[in-house]
């Protein structure tokens, strides 16, 4: 592979820096991301392999402007549709619900 996503032996990143007590999700939408991956994938309606598949495949500046969690978010709703478990409108309509009640939580 030679894309966006293979940086493995580039160099000019600078160093990886360790934090020993950053918490596992930084905040609770990376919690759900990874909470409804795993529900999906571990209930047979895809492989691991073809979400990372579906990451690859997005485009350069989305995948450089996006989260760990959020590329993984874009691979999610690219599979749930390709597998025909949800439907554009369904996830938009899900999107707006979630808008919604967090306007509402934050008063």
């Amino acid at each position: 592979m030679n894309g966006v996503h293979d940086m493995g032996g580039m160099q000019g990143f600078g160093p990886i820096m360790r934090n020993d007590n950053e918490p596992v999700f930084k905040n609770e939408c990376e919690r759900r991301i990874f909470g409804v991956m795993m529900n999906v994938a571990c209930n047979g309606h895809y492989a691991f392999d073809e979400s990372r598949s579906r990451i690859e495949q997005m485009g350069h500046v989305a995948y450089l402007n996006t989260s760990y969690y959020e590329r993984w978010l874009a691979g999610l709703e690219t599979l749930v549709r390709e597998k025909g478990l949800l439907t554009d409108a369904e996830i938009e309509q899900r999107v707006l619900q979630m808008r919604s009640e967090g306007a509402a939580d934050n008063g």
